[in-house]
């Protein structure tokens, strides 16, 4: 086992979770059995007769990435205890519990002080019950802030009127820890006492707690629908799933919720707004592992300050000085001086033969626009990598690429080597963006990768320029010079969220911005207002229509676009064919004449291949 520092994270947990997903760890109780310990003894008790297995474990979750490890406690109380004959134990068990967890995470993560419910039900319970019950929380939590926990987890609670208990005892006996109260609902959504989890939200905000939380119950699926209600009490969210309903196989009980199905689950946790994610009953390193992971590439490719590790960092990264913006490629220089530039989509079609693409891309360079882009499998498909289209433009016409890359389909290493290999054979413009799931193409069943996203991306690609790799090191030879694009979805439903993204994504280093295609001037307008405070250059996307049928589904079934009525309308009153296409580009054109004095580019995206579009398009554009 590693020798762990005894220094505790540097920023207070409230702290890191204002910057960053934080990731829990798993199981406990389920692994201890998988490791010869029978189920008929107490786990706590270990903290004390088997202080190895139970660090063993600490250390593995920390080094499968977790940020927060919780003690060995759940069970520590007089209530629980008492069936061993342990009950005067309280105090040892939880204060070792807490020292253990604590010399494991060191400074690379954060302790929690696991407390879980006495077994009373308030409703039949005495009260001279309850007020043992009472003192014994009391007794844990003073027993856990002393050993060194960092907040307080009142877990698997069913009961608002037990965990209140808990909550008032903790605030007594640790006034200095924030206490996050997570509950378990029942396959029906709602706790043992009937509580929907709206309510349950409710009650547990305004009786003071910081963070909110949802564990243990029947599976992801669960939890993540119990933690979508709970969200709207605007506390701080933690959402700690079992793997799946046990079964028993060969007379063991086994958890059958894969760890690459909670990483799917976990996405889905922090998109629906978790701040915290983990695992509970039957979860393993391997699940956490994978759940970090998603964290890291939702959260853009790090760590947070208290659980950082070598081969990640959102800090600026040290290194060589970038070059300057107007000397890293010959977009670059038109961009930094100010001109405005055209850039048009070109893909090779499905297959081996790139040379229909090849010419479109040589005719539009002649006709003036400035660059070629493409695609990095667009709405997932196979074909030619863009990377090798890329290098016959350069190497055949001396035509200058923008090169998308995606998170899809390379790890961090194959990303790395990506980016390499195009800054070595002259490719400097970058798109980065997350990437379409296989899903959606021609091969469902394909592996996503996804180590990082475009925040990720964009901050790899921008610490490349400075001449480091993504460990830190110094890259042998230099620094890239990349020029970096980032996309910006002006038609998103959650308009906040998507600007949010993207000065994230300014401050991880990119440099300029391409749209989606817009239709709708005002809406453009009311974007480029939000976003003036970022002074990036934005190439607006314009798409001309080709058929009312085109509009519609655009519209209807393509995430982030919106098309204004009155424009389907107006294609619905010519018919299909030339007439439709005419008034497609005508509206195009307006539509892009009418803002190029607010914007510095045009990225055109020509549908089904018709590249003569995009040149009536842009007639008299750079001229009128």
């Amino acid at each position: 086992m590693r020798t762990m520092s005894r220094t505790r994270p540097e920023a207070p947990f409230l702290d890191a979770l204002r910057r960053s997903i934080l990731v829990f760890d798993g199981a406990m109780g389920s692994l201890l059995y998988e490791r010869g310990v029978f189920v008929t003894q107490n786990f706590e008790q270990l903290n004390v007769a088997r202080p190895d297995l139970v660090k063993k474990i600490h250390a593995e979750y920390v080094a499968a990435g977790a940020n927060v490890i919780e003690t060995n406690t759940f069970g520590a109380n007089r209530f629980r205890l008492e069936r061993y004959g342990l009950v005067n134990e309280v105090r040892n068990f939880n204060l070792a519990g807490a020292r253990l967890a604590r010399e494991i995470a060191g400074g690379d993560a954060y302790v929690a002080g696991s407390i879980g419910p006495t077994g009373l039900v308030p409703g039949v319970a005495t009260r001279d019950d309850l007020a043992a019950a009472s003192a014994t929380f009391a007794e844990q939590a003073g027993a856990l802030a002393e050993g060194g926990a960092d907040l307080l987890i009142l877990e698997t609670f069913r009961h608002l009127d037990e965990i209140k208990l808990a909550i008032d005892a903790a605030r007594s006996a640790a006034p200095g820890l924030p206490v996050l109260a997570s509950m378990t609902f029942d396959t029906s959504g709602v706790a043992a006492d009937g509580s929907e989890p709206e309510r349950v939200a409710r009650t547990l905000r305004d009786w003071g707690v910081e963070l909110l939380g949802v564990n243990c119950g029947d599976g992801p699926q669960l939890s993540l629908a119990m933690a979508e209600r709970m969200a709207t009490a605007g506390l701080p969210l933690c959402v700690q799933p079992n793997a799946g309903l046990p079964r028993t196989v060969d007379g063991r009980q086994l958890y059958m919720a894969t760890p690459e199905y909670f990483d799917v689950f976990a996405r889905r946790m922090i998109q629906a707004g978790a701040a915290m994610i983990g695992g509970c009953c039957g979860t393993t390193p391997e699940h956490v592992r994978w759940m970090a992971k998603s964290a890291r590439m939702l959260r853009g490719g790090a760590a947070p300050e208290a659980a950082a590790r070598p081969h990640v960092t959102m800090d600026a990264p040290t290194g060589l000085e970038p070059t300057p913006l107007g000397e890293r490629s010959p977009l670059a220089a038109k961009i930094a001086a100010g001109k405005f530039v055209v850039s048009v989509e070109v893909n090779p079609a499905p297959g081996l033969n790139p040379e229909s693409a090849l010419s479109a891309a040589k005719m539009l360079i002649d006709s003036g626009v400035d660059v070629v882009n493409v695609a990095d499998g667009p709405r997932a498909t196979a074909r030619m990598t863009n990377l090798a289209f890329c290098s016959l433009l350069v190497q055949r016409y001396g035509i200058e690429p923008i090169l998308h890359v995606c998170g899809r389909d390379r790890n961090l290493i194959g990303q790395m080597a990506h980016l390499l290999g195009a800054h070595a054979i002259g490719i400097k413009n970058l798109v980065i963006i997350t990437g379409d799931p296989p899903k959606v193409g021609d091969y469902p069943e394909a592996t996503a990768v996804y180590d990082l996203d475009s925040i990720g991306l964009l901050h790899m690609a921008s610490t490349m320029n400075r001449g480091l790799d993504p460990a830190g090191k110094p890259i042998p030879g230099g620094k890239t010079s990349f020029l970096l694009a980032t996309g910006l979805e002006p038609g998103a439903q959650d308009l906040d969220k998507e600007i949010a993204r993207l000065e994230r994504k300014r401050a991880a280093g990119a440099d300029i911005i391409m749209t989606q295609p817009v239709f709708h001037q005002d809406l453009l307008e009311k974007v480029l207002r939000r976003i003036e405070h970022l002074g990036m250059p934005v190439l607006v996307g314009v798409l001309p229509l080709v058929s009312h049928k085109n509009a519609e589904f655009l519209h209807n079934e393509v995430p982030g676009m919106q098309i204004p009525e009155e424009i389907r309308e107006r294609m619905r009153k010519v018919p299909a064919g030339p007439e439709a296409r005419k008034e497609g580009v005508k509206i195009a054109r307006e539509m892009l004449f009418s803002v190029r004095d607010r914007v510095q580019g045009a990225y055109l995206m020509p549908p089904l291949g018709k590249y003569e579009l995009a040149l009536e398009v842009l007639d008299g554009l750079k001229t009128g």
